[in-house]
């Protein structure tokens, strides 16, 4: 009986939730999330289910932690050794969660499930932490925190989230520049009595880039907090 117990301790330090988290997100990636099952976990483990249930509880569970491990990763990109103003660490977060939303297609709906339904689990702090720190950097006056972290937020989640949505919509096959291409000439036919500026901005999108657009929307968040809040 002993010897069994310690070769089932070995097994269960060898399968550490941190794998068994990461072998989640490599399903989330590859098959979303009708592909994270627990049997499927098993085999890409290698194991048997009671290894993993040890960990995780339940599915719920572990769409949390494979989101919250995804999160902590985008974050920790930021500038740590020489950090920059307080407006370019904002624009590091900003880009670091875009850039992953972005390269897992599953995580914008989880971040907003868990927005919306546990906002007192560890992504929403972790992500509002970040980002008020550099609000609180900035020289917010403290009544105004909260407010103008949450314009960050929701702007920097709600496009990101826009982004990775038209990308799965469009799917790999879609040429962007054909598509942006398609738009711009399609507006550029409208009505010029009734889209007088859509017309005007047509060859704007054929030309824009995701990125810059985005960094753009952060720029203008934070000059709207500095007229705002910020003393002249």
């Amino acid at each position: 009986m002993a010897t069994r117990t310690r070769r089932s301790q070995r097994r269960t330090e060898a399968l550490s939730r941190e794998r068994i988290v990461e072998a989640a997100v490599e399903l989330l990636d590859t098959a979303g999330e009708g592909g994270l099952t627990f049997r499927a976990l098993t085999e890409r483990l290698a194991t048997g289910p009671g290894a993993i249930y040890w960990h995780v509880a339940n599915k719920g569970e572990l769409l949390d932690a494979a989101t919250d491990a995804v999160v902590a990763t985008a974050l920790a990109i930021e500038p740590a050794e020489s950090p920059g103003s307080p407006q370019d660490e904002i624009r590091a977060v900003a880009l670091g969660l875009f850039e992953s939303i972005d390269e897992h297609p599953w995580l914008a709906t989880q971040l907003a499930t868990q927005l919306s339904r546990s906002p007192w689990g560890a992504v929403t702090p972790r992500i509002f932490e970040s980002i008020g720190r550099r609000v609180r950097a900035l020289g917010v006056p403290e009544g105004n925190w909260f407010m103008a972290t949450s314009a960050l937020m929701h702007y920097i989640l709600g496009a990101a989230g826009q982004n990775a949505a038209n990308a799965r919509i469009l799917g790999p096959d879609v040429d962007r520049a054909e598509f942006l291409d398609a738009v711009s000439t399609t507006w550029e036919e409208l009505d010029p009595d009734e889209y007088p500026f859509t017309r005007a901005v047509a060859d704007q999108v054929r030309e824009h880039d995701d990125r810059e657009q985005f960094l753009a929307g952060v720029d203008l968040v934070l000059a709207g907090i500095a007229a705002l809040h910020l003393p002249s």
